[in-house]
């Protein structure tokens, strides 16, 4: 199978339904179906044949969600890039891909010009299109499209992944054809899907295909908002969407929170950075209509891994990262990949038919992140004796302080359990006797007044002594990246 699958699924079960919500106006399936294949035959009246690369610079909307069903159907691979790169990351992206086209809108235009240059620059705005570039259009012509085998390269998502710098994870119509069979399995959408989350992203894209499959509706914001965010939900009635930890944490935070009527949203699906505990429950008694579900895994894995459902968010299961969906397994090894014993600590692993068919250009990397046949994550976790798997580290962010093992995501929750801390991230820093100490780097909420002795001695009411931050440097807010992440490469650069 493929993805057109789910295109052609849509148009035939649903032809009259709602597909997307474009800024004036709706689409049905039927249209949307009609409409991509022509865009498609656009990409080829300009030259792109399969194989290509065309890079993708844009804010959410129905034009990106055009642009990733007509490459697709055209066998070209889309790059989409993130948004909150700089020009440098832009012009290695399209260079290491050899992006043959670019695609921008109104937001990007003008950068367009300081980026390597490309034989099309495709305009996918809604103002005038800018001199030098090509409307994004559709073929007068009647093209005939083959269907893509299973191996062919759907996109390149770049990303830092688990080795070295920037890489292009290549993903294949059976990787996230796998992935969206997972995603039907384990997480059950209902309607109308809001693009909260960068579409450049297996945040977002790990839904995608799901959502078409089963005839719902697209709806979009062009980038997190929390006011924004609340709009769409009552506006459009959206009933699932997906946020990462700070996003949710800006959502029930924000002056405006409970004055829109979110009474529609069923699901909140979370992930692609530790959930703090207590953000989580105060999330759910906030939003206590929708049901919080945690999905596991990353780009190189298309993305899922593991799910936490709704049911598993009422037992004591709720600190986990679920179980491994079904299709996919998942192990816990040593440095020699033999398996750990349930209850002990080790490298995630992982094997199914959503792994990623390698980095581009990168065979020496992807041999050693595929040894054996399974991706090693470089996450540390551990089993329970109940299946469930919990996330306890990137290997590289582990704090040894006096040599002993702290977990960052572990530390970070307690400090988030104070009253006066909006956002909380832990780094290591140098120490002349223990080797390393941990520095807390916190946004305070509106009107605190807390003390960096203040907080150190409330965590050591709390927490095991070297657990504990030996330092507290406070901020207004905490740097992320494209998807909402917090970037602890940034923190250790300016507090390490």
């Amino acid at each position: 199978m493929n993805l057109k699958f789910c295109l052609r699924r849509a148009r035939e079960s649903h032809p009259a339904k709602i597909a997307s919500y474009r800024e004036h106006g709706t689409v049905t399936w039927c249209e949307l179906y009609d409409r991509v294949h022509r865009i498609a035959g656009f990409l080829r009246d300009l030259g792109l044949q399969p194989g290509h690369r065309l890079a993708a610079l844009l804010l959410n909307s129905h034009e990106y969600l055009e642009l990733y069903f007509a490459t697709m159907i055209a066998g070209v691979v889309i790059v989409p890039m993130n948004t909150r790169w700089c020009v440098d990351d832009f012009t290695f992206t399209m260079r290491d891909s050899g992006a043959v086209a670019l695609a921008v809108d109104d937001r990007f235009a003008e950068i367009a010009a300081q980026l390597p240059p490309v034989a099309h620059t495709i305009y996918a705005g809604a103002s005038t299109c800018p001199a030098g570039m090509t409307p994004l259009g559709e073929s007068g012509a009647i093209h005939e499209f083959p269907e893509p085998d299973p191996e062919d390269l759907v996109g390149l998502f770049y990303t830092s992944g688990t080795t070295g710098g920037p890489k292009g994870v290549m993903l294949t119509h059976r990787n996230l054809w796998a992935n969206m069979l997972h995603t039907l399995i384990s997480l059950p959408l209902r309607s109308v899907w809001l693009h909260s989350a960068p579409m450049f992203h297996l945040a977002d894209l790990g839904a995608f295909y799901s959502v078409t499959y089963q005839g719902g509706s697209h709806a979009y914001i062009a980038s997190f908002d929390p006011e924004v965010f609340q709009q769409a939900v009552e506006r459009y009635q959206v009933t699932d969407s997906v946020l990462v930890p700070t996003m949710i944490n800006m959502l029930i935070n924000h002056p405006s929170f409970g004055t829109y009527d979110l009474s529609s949203l069923e699901h909140v699906l979370y992930g692609a950075s530790p959930m703090p505990l207590p953000l989580l429950e105060d999330a759910m008694r906030k939003l206590p209509h929708a049901q919080f579900r945690q999905g596991y895994g990353m780009t190189e894995t298309s993305p899922l891994l593991t799910v936490l459902t709704h049911q598993d968010h009422l037992g004591p299961g709720i600190t986990s990262a679920g179980r491994p969906v079904l299709g996919v397994e998942v192990r816990v090894v040593d440095a020699l990949d033999r398996d750990v014993p349930v209850g002990e600590t080790g490298e995630i692993i992982a094997r199914g038919a959503n792994i990623m068919k390698g980095y581009w250009n990168r065979p020496e990397i992807t041999a050693e992140v595929l040894r054996g046949g399974w991706m090693h994550t470089g996450d540390l976790g551990r089993f329970d004796q109940h299946g469930y798997l919990y996330i306890l580290d990137r290997k590289k962010d582990m704090l040894k302080p006096g040599g002993e093992n702290v977990y960052s995501p572990e530390v970070e929750s307690s400090i988030m359990a104070h009253p006066d801390v909006l956002e909380c991230a832990v780094i290591g820093v140098p120490h002349e006797k223990w080797g390393e100490a941990i520095r807390a780097v916190i946004a305070r909420r509106n009107g605190s007044d807390l003390t960096e002795e203040a907080l150190i001695a409330w965590c050591r009411e709390r927490m095991t002594h070297f657990k504990c931050p030996t330092s507290v440097v406070f901020v207004e807010s905490l740097p992320k990246g494209g998807t909402g992440k917090v970037q602890k490469n940034v923190l250790r650069q300016r507090f390490g």
